[in-house]
């Protein structure tokens, strides 16, 4: 008891001596809890037999018969595999590229073609998803698209992109990263340019080619970011990009095999079925897949290197 009075005075005093550290993060604070604590009651919702009518907690309890019919169906196993591949193709493809491209610019002599080149690389995250998806009909439409006309006028036939269930996982990861890559880039060259120049004067003075600076003392020195980055990525691995793979596939149902992620069936579900129950237990499932996996790798990363674990 007496312990526990003396956390409280600690905190209580911590929070006066920095109260305007908290009082900035008051607003973070709120929002976690306006929209993430206080609604959590609701996942109860993926227990029940969901009436409109009687509301969360007056339906009728019916347990885990939602997922049951999930496994039974095939879809819980398909979309999360899915899922699980997209997002890691998503981190480990987006995150090399962010490095190399971060490396780049920091080498980069001429401060206005630093500038316009770091504003080109982050434009595509401004970019709707909308218009992603628009600019890729046009690009692989079957009757007019950009690529189709190409091939035709080359006097080849037209390739019909909408129904080819191979080329779309590729298409997918090209896009996201093209559209993320400019986003995630700049914590790269923020912690790039936190770097001492002293470090690489040094090797200058030994003798260190540019290629033997980046291998020896930036990629070292980044290790840090990118197992937290990674760790936070893999935080949402199971939360896929739906505006992308919506506005990309859209009701294709002929690509549902190799496209369909978690967020696409769950939207589906209730905007087709009006199956809210259904719906809620897919997202459980995804947040509770999602906890463990963040705790098991959090857990690996400790036993390595546990300067670079989360907690």
């Amino acid at each position: 008891m007496v312990k526990a009075k003396n956390h409280l005075k600690s905190i209580a005093h911590e929070v006066k001596r920095k109260k305007v550290l908290f009082l900035m993060l008051l607003p973070a604070l709120l929002f976690f809890t306006i929209f993430c604590y206080i609604p959590m009651p609701g996942a109860y919702v993926a227990f029940v037999d969901y009436n409109i009518n009687k509301g969360i907690f007056h339906s009728q309890f019916i347990g885990l018969k939602n997922f049951e019919f999930l496994v039974k169906t095939g879809a819980l196993w398909s979309i999360t595999k899915n899922t699980l591949l997209y997002n890691l193709a998503f981190l480990a493809i987006g995150n090399v590229v962010q490095i190399i491209l971060a490396i780049m610019l920091s080498e980069i002599g001429n401060k206005w073609y630093k500038k316009v080149s770091q504003s080109i690389i982050l434009l595509p995250h401004f970019i709707s998803m909308v218009i992603v998806g628009f600019f890729a009909y046009n690009l692989f439409n079957y009757n007019h698209g950009f690529i189709n006309s190409f091939l035709i006028s080359l006097g080849f036939e037209s390739h019909d992109f909408y129904s080819d269930q191979g080329i779309w996982k590729y298409i997918i990861v090209a896009f996201k990263v093209w559209a993320g890559t400019g986003y995630g880039m700049i914590v790269y060259l923020a912690t790039i340019t936190g770097i001492s120049k002293d470090i690489y004067d040094a090797a200058s003075i030994d003798g260190a080619k540019l290629s033997q600076k980046i291998k020896f003392i930036t990629l070292p020195l980044l290790r840090p970011t990118v197992v937290l980055l990674f760790l936070f990525g893999l935080g949402g691995i199971l939360k896929g990009s739906f505006d992308l793979f919506y506005n990309l596939i859209g009701n294709n149902s002929v690509l549902y095999s190799q496209t369909d992620i978690i967020d696409t069936y769950v939207f589906r579900s209730l905007m087709g079925q009006f199956n809210f129950s259904l719906s809620a237990s897919v997202g459980f499932y995804q947040s509770i897949f999602g906890l463990f996996f963040v705790l098991a790798i959090n857990f690996i990363v400790k036993k390595i290197e546990p300067d670079n674990a989360l907690f």
